[in-house]
């Protein structure tokens, strides 16, 4: 099958893009290249023979139709969003540009496409979007997202990710785009531009800096390793009802303090003269409209499919850890871009 992965230079997409590629899948990966997407995620397949890139903003309409024009794609894996909460509370309509409006576009690109292929090839075509557990908003103590969950967004990200996970529904109706649409859980593992919790504790901490926590720490997340989602992405592909929605997630629940500490315990052990790490653990003002639990039901995916994550969170923790004290050649030049990295954003006074 060819796909074509929108974001593929990204932390999931290029995670995507290596496992589809290990598959036997050929790849033509399109991203815009904005200061998380990185073509140094995709250095290990560059040469591979099934794999192609494109650099196209999905907002351009006569780019993406020339992309499927020249490529003539089995399968869209749509991945290509902002997606740090922080820089949509501080930018949102960017966040609706990209999230919403590029959507729609690849979604009318795509169309266009399908209409030109064979009855059969055209019934085999399949979109599938790929979005986030944060549309569905908050959980109190108990419980945990499904597929029937009301959607509930709490930030200019979610409500954008809600909305494009809506256009994806209505194209299917309206328009008959065989589509699967997936919600995941927080990913985490190597290549994580570093504006994000995991890699923003460990660099800090490697090198002396305040860990910063915000509010008290409270928030609980459900922790999905990237090589665990890419697989899980690739399976809805294959074998997931068309028209249907799955939930991925790590069955990893943990508090964001609770997550640092752990991940202060691992530096402890492999970078033993700055121990103890967890001395660097600094409270911060709390994000606006911060989402107080997320947990996933992965009954579906599992039921049908088969599937459930493979790795321990203490597993996935450490290696990720190993992999940043070893990957400094790829962090280094991203703290030094300019682009946010490692900087705290999304201080924005809610209503100004």
């Amino acid at each position: 099958m060819k796909l074509l992965v929108t974001g593929g230079a990204g932390f999931i997409g290029s995670a995507v893009v290596r496992a589809a590629l290990a598959d036997g899948h050929e790849v033509v990966v399109v991203d815009k290249l904005t200061y998380s997407g990185n073509l140094a995620n995709l250095t290990e397949v560059a040469a591979h023979p099934g794999y192609a890139f494109e650099k196209v903003d999905i907002c351009d309409r006569a780019a993406l139709t020339e992309v499927f024009d020249r490529h003539q794609p089995d399968a869209v894996m749509h991945l290509a969003a902002e997606s740090h909460v922080d820089r949509s509370i501080d930018g949102p309509t960017v966040f609706v540009q990209t999230n919403v409006m590029g959507t729609a576009v690849l979604l009318e690109a795509a169309r266009a496409y399908r209409a030109t292929l064979s009855p059969e090839a055209a019934a085999a075509f399949v979109f599938h979007h790929v979005s986030t557990d944060e549309v569905f908003g908050e959980l109190g103590e108990t419980g945990a997202f499904d597929e029937t969950t009301p959607y509930a967004p709490s930030s200019p990200y979610s409500a954008s990710k809600a909305a494009s996970d809506l256009l994806v529904q209505a194209w299917g109706r309206t328009f008959g785009i065989p589509y699967v649409l997936t919600n995941c859980s927080n990913n985490y593992g190597p290549r994580q531009f570093p504006e994000k919790l995991i890699p923003v504790v460990v660099l800090a901490a490697l090198e002396g800096r305040p860990i910063p926590v915000y509010g008290k720490g409270a928030n609980v997340r459900d922790w999905l390793h990237v090589e665990d989602h890419a697989e899980a992405l690739l399976l809805v592909l294959a074998r997931g009802r068309r028209g249907e929605t799955y939930c991925i997630g790590g069955e990893a629940e943990l508090s964001n303090l609770d997550l640092v500490r752990r991940l202060c315990a691992i530096m402890d052990r492999l970078r033993p003269a700055g121990a103890p790490h967890d001395r660097l653990i600094t409270f911060v003002a709390d994000r606006p409209g911060h989402d107080s639990r997320y947990a996933i039901d992965i009954s579906r995916i599992r039921g049908e499919l088969g599937w459930s994550p493979g790795k321990s969170l203490d597993e996935g923790l450490e290696a990720t850890v190993r992999w940043y004290l070893e990957s400094e050649s790829w962090w280094a030049p991203l703290r030094k871009s300019g682009a946010g990295a490692s900087e705290r954003l999304g201080l924005a006074v809610a209503g100004t």
